[in-house]
């Protein structure tokens, strides 16, 4: 695992781990629902992850849109690619809805919807939601054919 995918709090962060990629719990919730997805290896550019990593990307975010409409009924997704701090290639995965969803207790709305999501508006979970979420999520996660 990379520098970026250990700041993000991976192992205790992880939900699903695929071939090339891992998805973990982002705990700083835009919206609810956000994640990380982040490529395991040293790539720091889109293109240099490799066509392996590539042809799982695809089944990996139909995993994730899947998870994510049954448990959160986003009406879109966004897949941030910022980079500008953290170098190795990931995304944050924010579900994009009007009005509010719950969350380990916690009630989020969407406050930037309909127009890009408001990157100041994150609410940090605390360490025993966020781990109560990642349980849930981990033991709920289906894997698409």
């Amino acid at each position: 695992m990379n520098d970026t995918i250990a700041k993000f709090g991976y192992p205790r962060t992880l939900i699903a781990e695929y071939d090339h990629w891992v998805v973990l719990l982002r705990e700083k919730q835009l919206t609810a629902g956000c994640l990380i997805l982040a490529c395991t290896g040293a790539a720091e550019a889109l293109p240099d992850i490799g066509g392996a990593a590539f042809e799982v990307l695809a089944k990996v975010t139909r995993d994730i849109e899947h998870n994510l409409k049954c448990w959160i009924r986003f009406e879109r997704i966004n897949y941030l690619m910022l980079m500008m701090v953290d170098p190795h290639v990931h995304f944050h995965v924010i579900p994009r809805y009007r009005g509010k969803r719950e969350l380990a207790g916690q009630v989020l709305a969407d406050t930037g919807w309909p127009k890009p999501p408001d990157l100041g508006a994150a609410v940090q979970l605390v360490e025993a939601d966020a781990e109560r979420v990642v349980r849930f999520m981990r033991e709920s996660w289906v894997r698409l054919a």
